[in-house]
């Protein structure tokens, strides 16, 4: 397939990499010093046993208008910077690309097809103005689940921690030609990308993680088994999955584990350094509204009381707003 993969970071460049290494024609649309190193070397690929690949035959470019249409869009950038991205997307596009999007936390599309009073909402926190859906049309969207972890060591240097699933859904729930077509695009790039009938369930149980250890992992510098191994900060996690369930239950959510098992999967990670953490210890902006500011949004329009919610997302705001006014935030690498 003809691949643009928006954002070379640790998940980009590890999907980008994989993607070329099995043959697929893959553009990745980068800057800065990303940019360089791909043109110069390709993507560098440390697997979590060692193995190093490099993939020599990636395109990158930091012209979209150039790069051209394709069949199929990752928008690999972390959903705070999509906004910056978005209106470079079209040039990608035609009535046929499929794009599909690897954020954290709650979607700018969340409830495109959801059915219900909130059907054709828009999620304030990650689109205040709309714009990104008028952008990047939901109806063009597959949505997907990032479960990976990998490290950015260098401009054109990921490591892979650990992890390969990348479940993908239509937002109706249909499986339809489309979502098939992705799924053995990932699949033969050696992904577990399972087509989900209900993409937002699966969201929610990675969100569920999401939106209590990467905060708290920013705050306290505590890496996942630190946290579900003090009991105070294991007692705050479950006390903020519990108000987020409580939410999704009202949303139509089912959870397939319980709270206590997905704690547990958090803690079997072991001594890792959440993605908010790496964020916050290289200067750069935490990917705030969408793990947290939109469940906070969702519990207001659920009727939902949020107080631990609140409360660390009240605290990692201002721990952001300290970083921005202490100069200490820098461009994030695409």
């Amino acid at each position: 397939m003809k691949i643009a993969v928006v954002g070379c970071g640790a998940i980009g460049g590890y999907v980008a990499a994989r993607l070329a290494l099995a043959g697929e024609s893959v553009t990745c649309m980068v800057r800065g010093a990303n940019l360089a190193a791909l043109r110069r070397v390709g993507i560098t690929l440390i697997m979590s046993d060692g193995a190093r690949h490099i993939a020599r035959g990636v395109a990158a470019t930091d012209d979209y208008a150039a790069a051209g249409v394709q069949e199929l869009v990752i928008l690999a950038v972390k959903a705070h910077q999509l906004p910056a991205v978005a209106p470079h997307v079209p040039r990608l596009c035609d009535a046929r690309t499929v794009v599909v999007t690897m954020q954290n936390g709650i979607p700018y599309w969340y409830f495109h097809r959801h059915g219900g009073d909130l059907a054709g909402s828009i999620v304030r926190s990650v689109d205040p103005e709309g714009r990104i859906g008028e952008l990047i049309p939901p109806a063009s969207v597959i949505g997907c689940v990032v479960y990976p972890a990998a490290q950015l060591l260098a401009p054109g240097v990921v490591r892979h921690i650990e992890g390969e699933r990348f479940p993908v859904g239509e937002l109706d729930g249909t499986g339809s030609e489309r979502v098939q077509r992705v799924s053995q695009c990932l699949t033969r790039a050696g992904f577990k990308a399972p087509v989900l009938e209900d993409i937002r369930a699966e969201i929610w149980l990675k969100l569920w993680g999401n939106l209590t250890f990467n905060p708290i992992s920013a705050l306290t510098r505590a890496t996942l088994a630190d946290i579900c191994q003090y009991p105070a900060t294991r007692g705050l996690a479950a006390a903020m999955m519990s108000e987020a369930q409580t939410i999704a239950e009202k949303l139509g959510i089912v959870f397939r584990i319980g709270l206590d098992k997905r704690i547990a999967g958090a803690e079997k990670v072991g001594r890792h350094k959440t993605s908010m953490l790496q964020d916050v210890e290289a200067g750069r902006a935490p990917e705030l509204e969408a793990v947290l500011g939109s469940v906070a949004e969702l519990g207001r329009l659920t009727r939902t009381h949020t107080p631990h919610i609140d409360t660390v997302y009240g605290l990692t705001h201002l721990l952001a707003r300290t970083l921005a006014l202490s100069a200490q935030v820098v461009s994030p690498v695409r």
